[in-house]
């Protein structure tokens, strides 16, 4: 049944700031030295983007040159007892939390204050499937409860024993090295690769690649990162985009929320960088390739060969290619003594999860073909869920049949309808109707657009189930489906080319 929901009203919107590229040829500026690591929260997207995407179709000469840029890390030295090797490649894909080293006009711009934590702020396991048609990312929560390996403190030289601790916490412990350790005692599964990357490189991609389009069903605003956009279709600059990865304070979701636009917008990355050209563009590619890998950090046998295989075996890799998920949660506020609250994961969907990995399973189901000639609408995005909106029709013409028509037309879009159409008290109307509590009146919007052009009319205390009267108007439903994740299977998990602008 639908929880009540507060009304909400459109913030005011403000013009986005003009978006600046580079000449065309040139090679973007370095401004930050190889080791610095600054806050944002979806830098490792376009590391894996560019590099892995891009590779193949350039050439040796043009890639080779690019190596020189990256810094290197050995997160490997000294690992024993490691999980066995499955198929297929793991990339663990680090995003710090550095923001000490950024400028003070960086820091008021993109609202990074408070002091550094000196711990990952993104960490995202992505398997490359052995035949190389596939990448799944999995998002592991920074505030997942996690068992620290024995080890010596990076910072200390103090010896500790193994303890709870959030999992972000390990790499201001013990680094990229015990980073690993810690993800691969949790998940099972053996890192092949490390990389890690800065925000200032993710905002330079992002506009060296056009921009990148998301869209959204409602309002999004958070005070916290200055994220501030209208409900609809918005190309972001790479300023923007930097708000949209970090916000997590726009809705009830915080974290996990702030996961799964990660994704969506690792996605729409995708989608722009193999459709706009950058990839089979020399100069371009040269230049994106060159914003990125200046503030790449990777383990030493992530090379050009490396770069070379994966793109060439990826070169027709898309959006569609791709699917994300995240670590079935058991208990999002799990207390710890000593820590606070932390993610607690589902022991026994979390162990499915990882086994499909290491045995090189697709995590989403597979899509079912259209039938020759067929084409299936992308539908609107809306803000609630067609299955969590409970339904009543009638008919208010004359036309029988009408409210039952409309009754399996929605049902098949995915509302919850009673499936027992009535009358309505007249037979004359025009324009169709939608009633509704005001509690619900986001459930309103969202039944509105499957029905374009009918009226919203609040009524007090009616409660949760929504009233469609069809008038005369009426053409057809419009399939519509809700911009959040829904559940399917045990780990909840998407495709690319579900989660971009439909």
């Amino acid at each position: 049944m639908p929880v009540p929901q507060r009304p909400q009203h459109p913030p005011q919107s403000r013009p986005a700031p003009p978006r600046r590229r580079p000449p065309q040829g040139t090679r973007p500026v370095r401004s930050r030295k190889q080791d610095e690591r600054p806050r944002w929260g979806m830098r490792v997207a376009t590391g894996l983007s560019v590099l892995v995407l891009g590779a193949g179709g350039i050439g040796h000469a043009l890639v080779s040159g690019l190596e020189d840029g990256i810094g290197r890390v050995d997160p490997f030295k000294d690992m024993k007892n490691r999980p066995q090797g499955g198929h297929g490649t793991n990339l663990l894909l680090v995003g710090t939390d550095g923001r000490d080293t950024i400028t003070k006009e960086e820091k008021k711009k993109y609202r990074l204050g408070g002091a550094p934590c000196h711990c990952t702020d993104t960490i995202m396991l992505v398997h490359l499937s052995a035949d190389r048609r596939r990448a799944s990312v999995v998002s592991l929560p920074r505030d997942s409860y996690a068992e620290m390996p024995a080890h010596t403190d990076r910072t200390t030289g103090e010896r500790h024993e193994s303890h709870p601790v959030k999992l972000n916490a390990a790499y201001a412990e013990g680094g990229p090295t015990l980073t690993v350790r810690t993800v691969e005692n949790m998940t099972k599964v053996k890192i092949d690769h490390y990389l890690e990357v800065d925000f200032t490189s993710f905002m330079k991609t992002v506009d060296a690649v056009g921009g990148v389009e998301i869209c959204t069903a409602r309002p999004m605003k958070d005070a916290y990162t200055g994220l501030d956009l209208p409900a609809g279709t918005h190309e972001l600059n790479g300023g923007q985009a930097l708000q949209y990865v970090r916000s997590r304070h726009v809705d009830v979701a915080a974290d996990l929320g702030r996961m799964e636009r990660q994704q969506k917008f690792m996605a729409a990355l995708i989608k722009q960088a193999t459709s706009s050209g950058v990839l089979l563009n020399p100069v371009r590619f040269r230049e994106v390739s060159t914003t990125v890998l200046g503030s790449v950090r990777a383990d030493k046998d992530f090379g050009t060969e490396q770069m070379l295989a994966l793109g060439k075996a990826m070169k027709s890799f898309g959006p569609a290619s791709s699917e994300f998920a995240s670590v079935p949660v058991g208990d999002p506020s799990f207390p710890v003594k000593g820590i606070g609250s932390t993610v607690q994961w589902d022991a026994e969907k979390s162990k499915k999860l990882f086994s499909a990995l290491r045995e090189d399973k697709p995590l989403a189901p597979a899509k079912p073909k259209a039938a020759a000639g067929a084409k299936q609408a992308a539908g609107t995005l809306v803000d609630v869920a067609p299955k969590e909106i409970r339904v009543q029709v009638y008919n208010g013409t004359p036309k029988d049949g009408l409210g039952r028509s409309v009754d399996e037309a929605l049902r098949a879009t995915g509302f919850a309808t009673t499936q027992a159409p009535l009358n309505g008290e007249t037979r004359d109307r025009e324009r169709t109707l939608v009633e509704y509590d005001p509690r619900w009146d986001r459930s309103a919007k969202s039944l509105a657009a499957a029905l374009p052009g009918s009226e919203l009319k609040p009524v007090k205390d009616q409660g949760p189930q929504l009233r469609v009267t069809v008038g005369s108007d009426f053409t057809k439903v419009h399939p519509v489906k809700a911009e959040s994740r829904q559940t399917a299977g045990d780990f909840s998990p998407v495709r690319g080319d579900e989660v971009v602008c439909p």
